[in-house]
């Protein structure tokens, strides 16, 4: 990784090869703002390879160099993610078929087949020329492979390779029916070759069937990114590659893909000042966390909005201070890096309104430039960053496998499971509490966790559950939630009461689940001298699971309902630790309350003591120091109480935290008193 912080933006000089001095400007603008480093080439195919076989390498050579004369990188990309016209022209087949049948016209981005033999060989030409050119160029720091991969091809070439995939996984048809439960609905299959993908003309209620439709497209998919990285490789280029991923992005699983790139890096564009920016600054730190946990190491934030996107709902300028803040939570939750898109406004098409670093005016006389030539000297300040750490001593289990199959469920409700939400609310209440979470898959260890969030993990895979028992048994804290351990892998029902193989560990079985309409709610109630000294109420919607206590003791109770008096919360202790059981979706003071009172019983400590609501606190560390990311998210200013042994490296500091602003503090980590 970098020894500074990386500071650019996507940058797309094959708009104005017409225009040189406006390129010799761009320069100027980039090293005002203080930029080091511009991902280049995203959709230059055209000017690349204006006709097939026809290669034209010279201008980005000279950009390069000119780029690299004044101290600024170059992250080069392969421009697969959006093809020129005369590949469909020529090569019809590469275009992407509708689930009806339907071939695409050319246009988008990503309207290419995944699967197809040609795209697959011109990516491979095209990727082969660049690595040739630029594989061992000083200024092209790292690969950029296409841009936000995404998206599925009902072709017949992708319907054969999935049947071979299928193929491969269950060996015989016996073993896929069984696992597809196919009898329903007499459905069976007698080979392979009578599977066709979901479709909304066709099969679509065989749930194993969706579920490993998406797990196909998600392997075919990064199989195809493999082979971008491969022929770079096999022409020479061995700079660190990276692949842009998406906020939440349900289409492939990323757990699956980070093994195949070197450093992680995705696209952020939180709504900013719609509805609670508090909640946004949670959910958004939520998905840099998941992006830092796949691999456990520094990611980078590929693209992100210096002002008002143009593709969202409504166009909403960021208030002063909210990209400081925005930036500084990148770096806080281990990010190496702040990027924008774009450098220049595009002057036409789809994102000419979008904010970028040059806008249409085209001066250093904005308010907007000035606010991102500050970004670029804090992250000059916090250079030692690089690199840098995050000890997470608590996990949020959060699987795009198990929400597949959860959404596609039919059933407990069919319009609104809020898993994104149930989670951010687990999330939300760790952070409030002061502590750095990981977000991880079902494959990850759970062994380094003091405690570990659970919720709606409606699908066991990968053994969660043997992974589950041992980490209480080991004394860890489980915080489990309802509607879990209902499926396994090819989303068939246990049997013999759930969840599933931990109904032991929890101390109690689920009986039943209610959905409740969207206007009706429920209450849980603490009961007397629980353990946790718990004395409100709070409300409770959407799903309410009623379970049978088999050695677990009630905290709180429902209050009403005919269930009311059955179990809301509970706990069980097993082995050396502690399990806890949320038995309905609760508002989300409750996780707040809930989560501090488990910590404090189990005494974790947090980054700081009392974070004021609206604050939230981060750290990175080497083996000597740690670094304290205090950022305020509200509009007004509160009190912070910070540790006195330290440096402040950022920010503004006199026992009050102005609105939206951030510190960042270094301190010894043996408590010694920073020397400067």
């Amino acid at each position: 990784m970098s020894k500074k912080l990386i500071y650019g933006g996507d940058y797309y000089p094959e708009q104005w090869l017409d225009k040189p001095e406006v390129l010799e400007k761009d320069i100027e603008f980039l090293k005002a703002a203080k930029m080091n480093l511009v991902s280049l080439g995203v959709f230059a195919w055209s000017e690349l390879e204006p006709r097939e076989g026809e290669y034209h390498l010279e201008w980005m050579e000279n950009i390069i160099n000119r780029l690299y004369e004044n101290g600024i990188s170059v992250m080069l990309a392969t421009p697969s993610g959006a093809k020129p016209r005369w590949i469909a022209a020529k090569y019809p087949e590469v275009l992407r078929v509708t689930d009806k049948g339907e071939r695409n016209l050319f246009g988008e981005r990503h309207n290419h087949c995944y699967t197809s033999p040609v795209y697959r060989e011109k990516v491979r030409i095209m990727n082969t020329r660049l690595a040739e050119r630029f594989g061992k160029h000083p200024a092209v720091v790292m690969w950029h492979i296409s841009n936000e991969y995404g998206g599925e091809c009902y072709c017949e070439l992708c319907q054969q390779a999935f049947r071979e995939w299928l193929e491969r996984k269950y060996g015989t048809i016996e073993k896929l029916n069984q696992a597809w439960w196919t009898r329903f609905w007499n459905h069976t299959y007698t080979s392979f070759e009578e599977v066709e993908a979901p479709s909304s003309l066709g099969e679509k209620s065989v749930h194993g069937l969706n579920l490993d439709w998406k797990r196909f497209v998600s392997d075919q998919t990064i199989d195809f990114m493999k082979q971008e990285i491969q022929a770079l490789r096999d022409a020479g280029a061995m700079q660190p590659c990276t692949a842009n991923m998406m906020y939440d992005f349900q289409g492939i699983n990323y757990g699956k893909m980070q093994e195949f790139v070197d450093v992680i890096s995705w696209d952020t564009y939180p709504l900013w000042h719609k509805t609670d920016d508090i909640l946004v600054a949670f959910d958004n730190g939520m998905q840099h966390d998941y992006m830092r946990s796949l691999k456990q190491k520094p990611f980078l934030i590929m693209e992100s909005c210096p002002t008002a996107t143009n593709w969202q709902g409504v166009s909403k300028l960021k208030k002063p201070g909210t990209l400081m803040n925005a930036s500084l939570q990148t770096i806080a939750h281990g990010g190496d890096s702040v990027q924008y898109f774009q450098v220049r406004q595009s002057r036409g098409s789809f994102e000419k309104f979008h904010g970028a670093v040059i806008d249409h005016y085209g001066g250093m006389d904005t308010r907007v430039f000035r606010e991102i030539s500050q970004v670029g000297e804090e992250l000059e300040k916090l250079a030692e960053l690089a690199g840098t750490g995050v000890e997470a001593p608590a996990a949020l289990l959060y699987d795009v496998e198990n929400r597949w199959a959860m959404e596609d469920a039919q059933g407990p409700r069919n319009k609104g499971l809020f898993y994104h939400e149930a989670a951010v609310k687990s999330y939300q209440a760790m952070k409030q509490y002061g502590m750095n979470v990981d977000v991880i898959d079902m494959d990850k260890s759970l062994d380094s966790y003091r405690v570990v969030a659970a919720p709606m993990l409606y699908m066991f895979r990968s053994g969660i559950e043997e992974k589950l028992r041992a980490y209480v048994e080991n004394g860890g804290i489980l915080i489990m939630t309802y509607w879990s351990g209902i499926v396994d892998e090819t989303d068939l029902c246990h049997l013999g009461g759930t969840p599933h193989a931990l109904t032991d560990v929890l101390g109690l079985r689920s009986e039943e689940i209610d959905g409740l309409y969207d206007w009706e709610t429920n209450t849980a109630v603490p009961v007397q001298e629980n353990a946790l000294h718990i004395t409100k109420s709070y409300t409770c919607s959407h799903l309410c699971e009623l379970v049978r206590p088999m050695g677990a003791e009630t905290l709180m109770e429902y209050g009403e309902d005919f269930y009311a008096g059955k179990p809301a919360l509970t706990v069980h202790d097993h082995g050396k630790g502690k399990a806890y059981y949320v038995c309905a979706d609760m508002e989300a003071e409750f996780y707040t309350d809930i989560y501090k009172s488990i910590f404090l019983k189990a005494g974790i400590q947090p980054l700081l003591s009392d974070i004021p609501e609206g604050v939230e606190v981060c750290s990175r560390c080497t083996e000597e120091y740690e670094y304290i990311f205090v950022q305020n998210y509200s509009e007004q200013p509160v009190k912070v109480s910070i540790p006195e042994n330290g440096e402040l490296l950022s920010g503004q500091y006199d026992g009050r935290l102005a609105g939206r602003s951030s510190i960042v503090l270094k301190k010894r980590k043996d408590g010694g008193v920073y020397e400067v």
